[in-house]
């Protein structure tokens, strides 16, 4: 069969190779083209679009390279007729991928959503985009499912592809840092702004724990932490570069910035404090159109407050210094964390999520009707 697989972030490069090295257990002769990253590419996917030319953030930036992205689509589109999969595979990058899909969708290709857009948390309008223009969507969040079926649109949960990979990566984790004191985990995000906003507030805290020693996880997209990190102000910090899951390993507690690093900690079973900081604009619309109660994913997939949300102003040295000593020396705040870390994993662990999603696809394929418009139906189009 024939796979074509859109993934435009570094995250969905990881879910991504991951989904590729599964599909081609079930299927050898499987033919896969894709958008995505390194990962993808040594998984065996044929590379045609790297995710460093499409790293578009904010309104601004996406303006300013709007005939790029423009040339991505019609690239794209180009692609997917020449190529003639017999599914198109989209996975997270609402932006662009729900514009694909609904074009796929209509020229007659089959349309596989792996890891739902966070429609439950704003613009839930898309729904009805998904519901009509993506053929079969397989959602990564236990709540999804049940938040899908109110509208009517039946999708597939099937775990959280960060619980098998963790699961691989806890025996191998290497104890590299001094283990004669704790190990305090910093973890600032892998964009510049929120590096800039979160890592000075971060560092501040590291003087009132002399006797700990902190390692600020440098993300591959941060290059320079220069203008924040001074090694002759923090003696008690280092930093750390590709080893976040060694570092998550040996930590004994972690400051981490609200995304997909908090579900990592988490299922490492590292309490943490969770810290959010933008602009006050893009705060103001979040608190107008983001319909959730909480920041962090370990939060909303329990659906109550296991671990602390700093948000704004609220990021400040005085809250994380006292946040960060209760994790530290607080017995039953640290087994509540973690019997709550314990259920966590039960609710996300469904075996291997990345087979799980390859075996949907690959059943969904192969018993798709050919009746109807379909890829397989249709002739290959030449515009539009």
């Amino acid at each position: 069969m024939k796979y074509y697989i859109i993934a435009g972030e570094p995250s969905g490069d990881l879910h991504g190779s991951r989904l590729i090295r599964e599909l081609r257990q079930l299927d050898p002769a499987a033919q896969i083209r894709c958008w995505g990253g390194d990962l993808m590419a040594e998984a065996g996917g044929e590379l045609v679009r790297h995710y460093r030319d499409l790293a578009f953030m904010g309104f601004a930036e996406v303006i300013r390279h709007l005939g790029k992205i423009l040339a991505h689509f019609r690239f794209a589109k180009r692609d997917i007729r020449k190529f003639h999969p017999d599914a198109v595979i989209f996975i997270d990058y609402p932006g662009f991928n729900l514009r694909m899909a609904q074009w796929a969708h209509q020229k007659g290709f089959r349309t596989v959503y792996y890891i739902s857009p966070q429609v439950w948390a704003w613009k839930q309008k898309r729904v009805e985009t998904i519901r009509k223009y993506v053929d079969r969507m397989l959602v990564i969040l236990p709540f999804e499912a049940a938040f899908y079926r109110q509208y009517g649109y039946e999708v597939e949960y099937v775990g959280h592809p960060l619980v098998q990979i963790v699961r691989e990566a806890r025996p191998l984790a290497r104890p590299i840092f001094d283990t004669s004191r704790p190990v305090i985990a910093l973890l600032p995000g892998s964009r510049l702004q929120e590096v800039k906003r979160l890592l000075p507030e971060m560092l501040k805290v590291t003087r009132h724990f002399p006797q700990s020693q902190f390692v600020v996880a440098q993300a591959p997209s941060i290059p320079d932490l220069s203008p924040w990190y001074h090694p002759n102000r923090y003696p008690n910090v280092m930093l750390a570069k590709g080893v976040t899951y060694d570092l998550l390993a040996q930590a004994s507690a972690a400051l981490v910035t609200s995304g997909t690093a908090t579900l990592e900690t988490a299922l490492f079973g590292v309490p943490q404090v969770v810290c959010y900081k933008s602009t006050w604009i893009s705060y103001w619309l979040a608190r107008h159109f983001i319909r959730v109660p909480y920041i962090s994913l370990v939060n909303l997939i329990m659906g109550k407050k296991v671990v602390e949300e700093c948000i704004q102003q609220q990021v400040n040295e005085q809250n994380l210094t006292r946040l960060l000593d209760k994790l530290l020396h607080d017995e039953t705040c640290i087994t509540r964390i973690k019997a709550d870390y314990a259920e966590l994993w039960k609710k996300l662990d469904t075996g291997n999520a990345a087979r799980k999603a390859a075996e949907a696809i690959f059943q969904f394929i192969k018993n798709a009707s050919p009746a109807g418009l379909t890829a397989q139906s249709r002739p290959p189009e030449t515009a539009g």
